[in-house]
């Protein structure tokens, strides 16, 4: 059996902080495993470890620190064949009228002008009748080979999943990259995609605040077109960008620009923030916040924003998901989109 998985079960049982994780379109999985049951955090981003951040950015993020860590990396393939099931039974009509409701509630703010865009969100819960932590992990891994997968612990926090397809940033040296992701369709595979206007809208809008973000802290700034990208069964619309720090910027000033992106909360982000807190009527933890590598080995960071994602507690998963509302859309077609993202993450349950 493998190191890693080895260490995911006994630092579990053992109830020890841990992170496992495969980045996109790779082999190599690799695991922070605490030596202590102590909780760090940064607010700074100076330190090494595996950085675990909650979409509050007035709340410190979590760090497992590299000196405080077993760090392994080890190719893994799996070769199992799991039977995947999405069958559950859900509490659709509350959760559906309380999710419309919200929906038109945002569609009202943007009427108003308050709002360009705004994402609102909801948590699922299923009960489960039993769970296997690596048994769950590992068919994230075998599913979605082009996402950030991960399972994370930590005693005081809790248990998360997640397969996330959205990238927050890549830095090597000064050199970073990022993504201006947003819009969504399932896929079917016997059919050209074809993007509305909404979503090319809303994808150009993440763009646009990107740029202005990155414009005073960057130089040789490159935002390359629109493409289609898959993940599970959802399609997106992405532009990679890049650039080089400027001297004078910081990586904490480049996570403050960038976080939360307009593909997680909206624009103006300071006024879609608030609607979030004041009406989504749940706290999103560490939902749509960041994770992944801070400054390890020549201090290369590598982090994710944290989609489709879940957190077990009790036998209970809570499933997190939500949708960018700009004045084009459509409450019940925004209600479908959630719907059809919770498969994205049930299926492992």
């Amino acid at each position: 059996m493998n190191i890693i998985f080895n260490k995911i079960e006994e630092h579990h049982k053992r109830n020890s902080p841990f992170v496992a994780y495969r980045k996109p379109n790779s082999e190599q999985v690799s695991g922070f495993f605490m030596t202590d049951i102590t909780l760090h955090f940064t607010s700074q981003y100076t330190e090494a470890g595996f950085v675990f951040a909650p979409f509050n950015r007035e709340e410190n993020a979590v760090l497992f620190p590299l000196e405080k860590s077993e760090f392994i990396n080890e190719n893994i393939l799996i070769e199992e064949n799991f039977s995947l099931n999405d069958n559950f039974k859900e509490n659709i009509n509350s959760d559906k009228e309380k999710h419309v409701h919200l929906v038109e509630k945002a569609l009202d703010e943007i009427n108003k002008n308050e709002l360009v865009k705004v994402v609102v969100s909801r948590k699922e819960e299923i009960q489960l009748d039993k769970f296997d932590i690596l048994l769950t992990f590992k068919k994230l891994l075998k599913t979605y080979t082009n996402a950030f997968v991960y399972v994370w612990f930590h005693p005081k926090v809790g248990l998360w999943f997640g397969a996330t397809p959205e990238t927050l940033l890549n830095i090597t040296g000064n050199s970073f990259k990022t993504m201006a992701l947003a819009g969504t369709q399932v896929y079917i595979d016997s059919e050209e995609v074809i993007w509305k206007s909404k979503e090319l809208e809303e994808q150009q809008l993440v763009t646009n605040f990107i740029e202005s973000q990155l414009k005073p802290l960057s130089t040789n700034l490159k935002i390359d077109k629109k493409e289609t990208v898959k993940a599970g069964n959802l399609l997106h619309l992405r532009s990679s960008v890049a650039g080089e720090l400027n001297k004078s910027a910081s990586l904490k000033a480049l996570i403050r620009s960038l976080h939360p992106t307009p593909a997680v909360c909206g624009l103006p982000r300071d006024k879609a923030e608030e609607f979030i807190y004041q009406n989504e009527n749940y706290k999103r933890t560490f939902y749509s916040g960041f994770l992944g590598e801070l400054n390890i080995e020549n201090k290369n960071s590598s982090l994710f924003v944290n989609l489709r994602c879940m957190s077990i507690e009790d036998k209970i998963a809570s499933i997190y998901v939500g949708g960018g509302i700009t004045k084009d859309s459509n409450a019940k077609k925004e209600w479908e989109e959630t719907v059809a993202k919770t498969k994205t993450i049930k299926k492992v349950l």
